[in-house]
């Protein structure tokens, strides 16, 4: 008998151990395309999840400001009716509608967030306040505001400007002198 003929006997009169053995190969076969087949449709899916997120923040990037820009709209109405005011010569009306303009405007930026700043009195506060000036003052307590020369803004908790303030500092007896 030929050596391809003793394989070819043996193939059909196979030990147990290679019959176990090939069903495990096949069941190990059939695991790694199901693993791969897993890992497929996990690569898929987290490929759409970035194109969607890229997709996300596109958008808000282009319509990110949309709220604020339509809050905004009833401020440029008023100072475009506050200007039709103005020609027509009435001063009582341009002031009223300055004021309602003003009303208008910080109530946009209070529903975009942005809160205003208005240290006068508080002890001073270099994350929020920009001293332009420290002088001595019996008015309030030293290294407080002693006043608010332009009021700083903050949009939720993060600071946009700073107030631009005048520190008081204690004044000097003249004892030194």
């Amino acid at each position: 008998m030929s050596r391809e003929g003793l394989n070819d006997a043996e193939a059909g009169n196979q030990p147990p151990e290679q019959d176990a053995a090939r069903a495990a190969l096949d069941a190990a076969r059939k695991e790694a395309e199901e693993n791969r087949d897993k890992y497929l449709r996990a690569a898929a899916e987290l490929d759409n999840f970035r194109k969607r997120a890229a997709r996300d923040l596109e958008t808000a990037r282009k319509f990110g400001a949309e709220r604020l820009a339509q809050a905004l709209l009833p401020v440029r109405d008023s100072l475009a009716a506050g200007l039709a005011a103005s020609s027509a010569g009435d001063p009582k009306a341009v002031i009223q509608g300055q004021e309602a303009t003003l009303r208008l405007l910080d109530d946009a930026l209070a529903a975009a967030g942005v809160t205003e700043i208005d240290p006068k009195g508080e002890p001073f506060d270099p994350a929020k306040h920009e001293a332009l000036t420290v002088v001595p003052s019996d008015e309030v307590e030293p290294n407080s505001v002693l006043e608010v020369i332009q009021k700083g803004y903050q949009l939720h908790d993060r600071l946009l400007r700073a107030a631009r303030v005048i520190v008081a500092r204690a004044r000097d007896d003249g004892a030194g002198a």
